[in-house]
Formats: structure tokens, sequence, C-alpha cells
């Protein structure tokens, strides 16, 4: 299974949520295309699925751990521009394709009301080991399930109208991060230093020295950057792009 060839993005996106498994899939996956957005002048909000309660590398003990990573993932994106984070509460690693998160985040897009919409690919790369993460894959295929038909449709989660009155509303495009064929590139090497602050903040999930990490970021986004055709001097991140109107 793939994606078909990606269309032009739209032109004249406003407002865009990005939804997420984890605190810093965004930053590693988007960081820099998100700083360019807020600095154009888009609108960015974030919801993530858990808080991240499973991750970091020491002996922090567990009931911590998800104060940690909402401090960290906030400050991230006040690096990016972005101040509308949302948290679901899902436990991290025990992600499922359910009603409830399917309501969860279709009533973030009512609520937001946004052009388009970015989250992980529902196709797992097998190349590449942490873009297949489960929930990662997870994520995409419940927010794709909240786009169309959750969101638009008034009869879908009736309580988010009834209850909330939260109108339906229509997402025209998607982006997905991690596919195996991503094909549109979105050039970051302006904001490359503004991703890496935002890494930077994730201080509970980089162990060892800083610069190891952005030597690998490095490597990543310039290889995407090769892979896209442009110079060799330049940062990308990668995205398959979906019509959804």
């Amino acid at each position: 299974m793939s994606f078909p060839p990606s269309p032009r993005p739209l032109d004249d996106v406003q407002r865009v949520l990005v939804v997420t498994a984890h605190p810093d899939d965004v930053d590693f996956s988007s960081g820099g295309t998100v700083a360019a957005w807020t600095k154009a002048g888009i609108e960015v909000a974030y919801t993530i699925a858990t808080s991240g309660d499973a991750g970091g590398f020491d002996d922090t003990p567990r009931d911590q751990m998800t104060g940690i990573r909402e401090a960290e993932q906030r400050a991230a994106a006040a690096v990016l521009g972005v101040t509308d984070v949302t948290f679901l509460g899902y436990p991290d690693g025990a992600l499922y394709v359910t009603n409830d998160l399917r309501r969860d985040i279709a009533r973030q897009i009512r609520r937001i009301r946004p052009d388009r919409v970015v989250t992980t690919s529902p196709v797992r790369d097998w190349a590449r080991v942490a873009a297949a993460h489960g929930d990662h894959a997870r994520i995409g295929e419940a927010t794709y399930d909240a786009v169309y038909p959750d969101a638009r449709n008034p009869f879908a989660h009736p309580t988010l109208l009834r209850d909330e009155g939260l109108e339906p509303w229509t997402v025209r495009e998607m982006w997905f991060t991690g596919t195996p064929t991503a094909d549109y590139a979105v050039d970051i090497t302006d904001v490359f230093e503004q991703k890496l602050n935002a890494l930077r903040e994730h201080v509970s999930q980089l162990p060892g020295d800083l610069d190891d990490m952005r030597a690998r970021v490095e490597e990543w986004n310039r290889a995407n950057a090769t892979r896209a055709g442009l110079p060799a001097d330049r940062f990308a991140e990668l995205f398959s792009v979906v019509h959804t109107a």
C-alpha cells in the first residue's frame, strides 16, 4: 500500500492542526515546517494523544514523567511560535484507534477549524523503525478517520454538536509525516536552528551530548533535502500531501 503522488498544497491556509502520538513527535518530524508557518503568520495548534509517560532514559519516577514531558512540549511549542497545545491523556505505548480517540480528535478539529491537518503516516515505513512505531501509525489512522468522516458529519459523535456546540468542519488537506513514499519537501534551512532549539527543550528524552542529537538531525534533514533534489547544503522535511475536501 502506498500514497498517490502529492498534489500541489493549498496556498491559502490560515490555520493548521498537528496531531501526534507523543511529545517531541512534531519537533522531530516537522518542527522546521511549523516554524516556517508561524513565521508566515499561519496559526498552528497541537493535539497530542499521550503525555509520553513511557518515555525517558533514566530512573525518573513514572508518576512525574507526564508533567515533565507536557512542560517540555509546551516549551518546545513556544520556541516555534505555538501556544495552543492540548494533551488527550491516552496511555503511552497503548494507543489504539477507538471511537473515543476519533471523537476527541474530531473535537479538536471542530474547535480549531483548521484548513490543514498534519499527522503521522498510518502506513508503516519498514525501513525506518522509529517512523513505524505503532502509536504513530494508529494516531495517523485515527486522525484520518476524524478528518473524514467524523469532523464534517453532524451525525458523528452527536454529543460534540448537541452538548458542546461544536459545529461540523471540513478539513481541506492533510499532510502525513513518515510515509514510505513522502514526495513533498519543505526547505527548512532558514529555520533549522529554531527546530533544534525546540528539540533541546525535550531534556528528558536526550541522553548524552546535545551535539550528537544535532548531528543526527542534520543528517536526517540533509538526506531529506538530497532526496528532494535540493542543493547539498540545505535541510528539508518530507511529507505526503492529500486533498480531503
